[in-house]
């Protein structure tokens, strides 16, 4: 059922592209280009980043975790064989 929604909007979404044709999109692209140098935005942004920034590391403190006492995924298939359960008990080898 997701992917028939999806083709459908991918779908109408190209229709209505092709109808609004170069025309809207270069004005949409105008839109962007001037939107993206305005300095109100700029900084609406970099304190969307900073806010963002504070409550990851407010996350991670709380977690008590520490990015460099993580386990590092294995690199090896026989890596990972040691970490597959034998049985459907849930015991590693």
């Amino acid at each position: 059922m997701a992917k028939l929604s999806f083709l459908v909007g991918l779908g109408t979404g190209y229709v209505l592209g092709a109808k609004a044709g170069r025309g809207r999109y270069e004005q949409i692209r105008t839109f962007y280009d001037h939107a993206k140098d305005d300095p109100r935005l700029q900084s609406v942004a970099g304190m969307a980043q900073a806010r963002a920034d504070a409550i990851v590391s407010s996350v991670k403190t709380r977690m008590g975790s520490d990015t460099s006492s993580t386990t590092t995924p294995p690199n090896t298939v026989s890596q990972m064989s040691d970490r597959v359960p034998v049985n459907g008990a849930g015991t590693t080898r």
